[in-house]
């Protein structure tokens, strides 16, 4: 099966650290058939569970039955090159000038989501989305392997 450059695979699941696996399950074939390495599929995961993560946590504050839409599109001018991920909720707005890592001077559990996010994908934009919540979006480039 060949993916098709723009054409999404859209899902929503409920707020629900249960339902991360299918998502997992989701990224990881899809990210198997752009190409990326095994050790970068590992990386795109993590961020994805720390943006869901924080959703549940600080959009829907622990509530379990919120909507989480997913939008995996493979993206590229000639051929798969990159991944876009999309994230959207519907719970409460954060001010995205707050949205920031802390110090990792700072040694303490949590708050790292943000700072493995940066750090693992190429791109992160959030905005508010139309209606209510917030728009996540992540895109992650493949590395073209030298032979």
């Amino acid at each position: 099966m060949k993916l098709v450059p723009g054409q999404s695979i859209k899902m929503t699941v409920l707020s629900l650290p249960a339902h991360l696996p299918i998502v997992r399950a989701a990224i990881e074939k899809m990210c198997e058939m752009i190409g990326f390495e095994e050790n970068c599929v590992g990386r795109i995961i993590l961020s994805v569970d720390e943006a869901m993560s924080n959703i549940i946590k600080h959009a829907y504050q622990g509530a379990p039955d919120q909507p989480i839409d997913v939008e995996l599109t493979p993206m590229g001018a000639r051929g798969v090159d990159s991944l876009k991920i999309c994230l959207r909720d519907y719970g409460r707005r954060v001010d995205r000038a707050s949205i920031k890592s802390r110090d990792l001077a700072n040694i303490r559990p949590g708050g790292l989501g943000v700072h493995i996010m940066n750090q693992c994908m190429d791109s992160l934009e959030y905005c508010n989305a139309p209606g209510g919540g917030t728009l996540l979006m992540m895109i992650k480039k493949v590395i073209a392997q030298v032979p």
